[in-house]
């Protein structure tokens, strides 16, 4: 595996919220501390986090409580998924302002767009932003895919530092992984996390794991496994948290995983489970069924 700067675990970290839908910055700060002691990094306001529904405002308060937080321990991800171009340059900015590290940006997600426009975006924010910008390719959410070639085109901007991907398609991992060994300024994440201790064989830089959030400390301990060819453990731990995940998101739709993941990391104290709208949270039967299986896992 080539040595990157950008490398290891970076865990979608939720966005705590009270009741009210205001940022819960004590929870925020919980999160990261957990983070910290597991030596994992976080990715703010991507998926997991519920990016779209986080208002600019929230958005700067929690960047800045992350860097204040993890002074300067672990690499703060910010991420963005908007549509507006010039507010997504703007949001950038301020991250990069109050502390964040690299800039992680879906595709804008209304219009379908071209091969063209996708490479235009991207080098849109590449070239009009101070911080080192990361290319996010989550098809689930975009509804479109980066192609391999735009990314391969892509990888040779000077700020565009690497990719995460989590579209579920082994041939494309590994034609990722390919340009990413090409290019030593260019690391690959895995945002596949059923393929986390696969894709670090190949020679990903990094994985990006949503349960990192309930169990960072097995996602760090998988990718050092790993990384030092020890695959007997490393697939081992991929087995562990796999079915560790499926208790959020076994039967359930991308956003309703999400509060049930909250529901897990309320019973460690590490947030309450309540989501931003449109997002709402399970019943209470449901939400007692996860906290009842989540308290069977030892951390």
């Amino acid at each position: 595996m080539k040595k990157s700067k950008y490398c290891g675990v970076v865990v979608p970290m939720v966005t705590p919220v009270t009741c009210n839908g205001v940022l819960d910055i004590t929870a925020v700060k919980r999160i990261i501390n957990s983070f910290v002691n597991a030596g994992v990094s976080p990715l703010l306001m991507g998926t997991t986090g519920e990016g779209n529904s986080v208002s600019a405002s929230d958005g700067l308060l929690m960047v800045k409580t992350a860097v204040e937080c993890a002074k300067g321990e672990i690499i703060i991800y910010a991420g963005l998924t908007g549509t507006c171009v010039s507010e997504q340059i703007t949001a950038a900015e301020a991250y990069t302002q109050v502390g964040a590290d690299v800039i992680v940006a879906t595709l804008p997600s209304y219009y379908a767009l071209t091969d063209q426009q996708m490479y235009n975006y991207y080098k849109t924010l590449a070239d009009n932003i101070t911080g080192p910008l990361m290319l996010y390719n989550i098809k689930a959410t975009t509804h479109m895919s980066i192609p391999v070639k735009v990314i391969k085109e892509l990888s040779n901007h000077p700020n565009i530092v690497g990719l995460k991907d989590s579209e579920r398609d082994l041939e494309r991992m590994d034609a990722c992984i390919a340009i990413s060994r090409e290019r030593e300024n260019f690391a690959y994440f895995c945002g596949w996390a059923a393929q986390s201790a696969h894709s670090l064989e190949l020679g990903a830089d990094g994985i990006v794991p949503s349960t990192g959030n309930f169990v960072p400390k097995m996602f760090q301990a998988l990718y050092e496994a790993a990384i030092q060819g020890d695959m007997d453990t490393a697939n081992r731990l991929q087995a562990e948290t796999n079915e560790i995940a499926k208790i959020y998101q076994e039967g359930r739709t991308l956003g309703e995983s999400l509060t049930a993941l909250k529901v897990m990391m309320q019973t460690d104290d590490l947030c309450a489970p309540f989501m931003l709208p449109p997002l709402t949270r399970l019943s209470n039967e449901e939400e007692q069924q996860i906290a009842n299986r989540a308290r069977q896992i030892i951390h």
